[in-house]
């Protein structure tokens, strides 16, 4: 009897976790939006986009990964003196839970702007340091992520 009462218990739970929309065959959902402009209203559309991606998964019961990668004039939306959304990228990390969303910033194009401003920079908290902005997207694309440019 405890052997029906378990089989039991065990459909009825796959039953959940498949309605729930967090079947383990779900494909993940995974996004770089690209910024390479130094236009505020670009960045701006760029966590917009972020934004409304993770809330529409959210209501499927669903997440997804979204990676913000700057380079090029793109990099002041990182840069912790530059940057004109300095505050919504907090603001959007600490809300993005169940999703994750993580800010890449190109370091050939801080090491070049440190050079030709006699400088050092520093990034806004909330992003890490990658290599390359163009390598990253490149990697990101073959590793099956879609790509979006605002």
């Amino acid at each position: 009897m405890r052997y029906v009462y378990s089989a039991i218990a065990a459909i009825l739970m796959s039953l959940a976790v498949s309605s729930s929309g967090f079947s383990a065959d779900a494909k993940p959902h995974r996004v770089a939006i690209q910024v390479n402009a130094n236009d505020p209203a670009v960045m701006n559309l760029a966590l917009n986009n972020a934004t409304n991606i993770m809330e529409d998964y959210k209501a499927k019961g669903e997440t997804v990964e979204i990676q913000i990668v700057t380079y090029g004039p793109g990099l002041n939306m990182l840069r912790d003196d530059t940057s004109p959304v300095k505050d919504r990228l907090k603001q959007i990390r600490d809300a993005s839970f169940p999703s994750k969303i993580a800010y890449a910033a190109c370091n050939n194009t801080k090491q070049g702007m440190e050079k030709r401003e006699g400088k050092t920079i520093t990034i806004v908290p909330e992003a890490e340091l990658v290599p390359s902005g163009a390598v990253t997207l490149i990697e990101l694309q073959e590793k099956g992520w879609s790509y979006l440019k605002p």
